[in-house]
């Protein structure tokens, strides 16, 4: 996995930088903080799910601590977030395509990330979802929404494929820049289907109407 070093550096600094907007632009949409917060939400956003995966698999101080680059790629796409997001009812589209596009970067290199560390591959395919769905649940529960993995059908699921797809190709020795791509495309494709044609995942059957009571 050393030689996919800088594939994985590209597409997780990548995946800061559209989470890190998405989290500002709901801070602007939903919360209305001031500059402070809105940074602040964009920021946790973007490295939550990295730092949660970086804990479990023993990598301390997370990556998010030793590069300066991950703070600063974060800092500046919710800088960027609350210069230019003052139009809020245009940010609805913007705001789910960055969200998908996170959730594929991020579950990608989560799962590469923990197969480098060791881990199997179902717990790398775990792994991966957690890294692409920790930091939105991070700021959901911050902005007190319910999070989107738990309200939204089509969500972990394509980030549980996409590790899938990427721990499969590591396993059979094609793992690199087409397969981390084709990866993150399948997420991403997935989860806009979802929220084309809301779409959700199987859900428990209603419960029967209670029958009246006879005399």
């Amino acid at each position: 996995m050393s030689t996919a070093a800088p594939l994985l550096l590209g597409l997780d600094l990548a995946g800061t930088f559209a989470f890190a907007v998405n989290g500002a632009l709901t801070a602007l949409r939903v919360a209305r903080l001031d500059i402070v917060g809105v940074v602040t939400l964009g920021i946790i956003t973007a490295i939550g799910g990295g730092v949660i995966r970086d804990v479990l698999i023993g990598s301390l101080p997370p990556a998010t601590f030793r590069d300066w680059r991950y703070l600063a790629v974060a800092a500046g796409g919710g800088l960027i977030a609350f210069v230019f997001g003052s139009r809020l009812d245009r940010l609805n589209t913007t705001i789910t395509v960055l969200d998908a596009a996170g959730l594929s970067l991020f579950a990608v290199t989560g799962a590469s990330k923990a197969l480098a560390a060791g881990l199997g591959p179902a717990p790398a395919v775990l792994l991966g979802a957690v890294t692409g769905v920790g930091g939105g649940t991070v700021r959901d529960v911050l902005v007190r929404r319910i999070p989107s993995v738990l309200s939204s059908g089509l969500y972990a699921i394509p980030a549980l494929l996409g590790a899938a797809v990427t721990v499969v190709a590591a396993e059979l020795g094609v793992y690199g820049a087409a397969a981390a791509v084709t990866a993150a495309a399948l997420c991403f494709g997935v989860r806009m289907v979802g929220v084309r044609f809301d779409l959700n995942a199987p859900s428990p059957p209603a419960p029967p109407d209670p029958q009246p009571e006879r005399d």
